[in-house]
């Protein structure tokens, strides 16, 4: 399936602080010392790992911020899998606005096509089974949107955006609360009807009160793979099972084969390597 685009609305703001930061008070002063305003060149963003391209609208804006008259040409778009050599785009124009821009064009698309990468390793590892890979809220600051696309365009699914869309409550919620009857019962109260509740629960017993009380979803932390069998039975599809803690390529398909709708892992968003992506001269 093809994610749309971001608009270009949601991803200016990151990128034009990107640039402000570089460009720093006086500018590129390496390429304009350099490079004559009238040289011009032809350049490749790509591939020398495999991976998922992600990103590419950022790193085209952030050339065409600096230098409007540069064309770019998309020859692998977000999305598409690439090897070590793989064209992903073309420009040509004004030499300086490529040089200007490269690094922070590179810095989003590397760091986003790492992003999808990571989550198609997860997608790839519980292929036959019927749980999603999803994100968190483990997001690096200022780029929770942009890495979120990047998960769905690794073929994940987003998790909540942040703390206004959805209840999760946690074990320091459940802490609070006095226990997981009444966190559930106090957020049910003070939420709207639209809003869904999901808890966090790293037990059985737990599960038990819980599913006793009625909510939407469950996140079953940190559980083996038996033990999320017999949670999973214990829900019977009731509520929507989602599992965590510490999910890893390795261990992914036996926590599939477990039963749960999803399986959600941080490190997607918070660790994963960023993708090798070059700029190439073209003679």
């Amino acid at each position: 399936m093809t994610v749309p685009p971001l608009p270009a609305l949601m991803i200016e703001p990151l990128v034009r602080a990107a640039l402000l930061e570089d460009l720093g008070r006086a500018g590129d002063v390496t390429t304009d010392a350099i490079v004559p305003a009238s040289a011009r060149a032809e350049t490749a963003l790509v591939a020398r790992q495999p991976g998922i391209v992600a990103g590419l609208g950022l790193a085209a804006m952030a050339f065409r911020l600096i230098e409007p008259a540069l064309s770019i040409t998309v020859d692998r778009p977000d999305g598409t899998r690439v090897a070590p050599g793989d064209r992903i785009a073309t420009l040509s124009g004004p030499t300086r606005g490529m040089l200007t821009a490269e690094r922070v064009a590179l810095n989003f698309l590397g760091h986003l096509s790492g992003v999808a990468s990571a989550t198609g390793t997860l997608v790839e590892a519980v292929k036959g089974h019927k749980a999603r890979i999803c994100c968190t809220r483990k997001t690096m600051p200022g780029l929770r949107a942009v890495q979120k696309y990047a998960v769905r365009v690794g073929g994940g699914v987003n998790h909540r955006f942040g703390l206004d869309d959805a209840v999760l409550i946690k074990d320091n919620h459940v802490a609070a609360a006095g226990g997981v009857r009444e966190a559930i019962e106090a957020a049910r109260a003070g939420v709207g009807h639209l809003v869904k509740i999901e808890v966090e629960v790293d037990s059985l017993d737990q599960l038990e009160k819980a599913m006793a009380t009625g909510v939407d979803a469950v996140l079953l932390d940190n559980m083996g793979p038996n033990l999320l069998a017999e949670a999973v039975r214990m829900i019977d599809g009731r509520a929507v099972a989602e599992a965590s803690g510490r999910i890893t390529p390795a261990t992914a398909p036996a926590i599939a084969a477990a039963g749960v709708d999803l399986i959600s892992a941080g490190w997607l968003t918070h660790s994963a390597s960023v993708l090798d992506i070059g700029l190439d001269w073209r003679h």
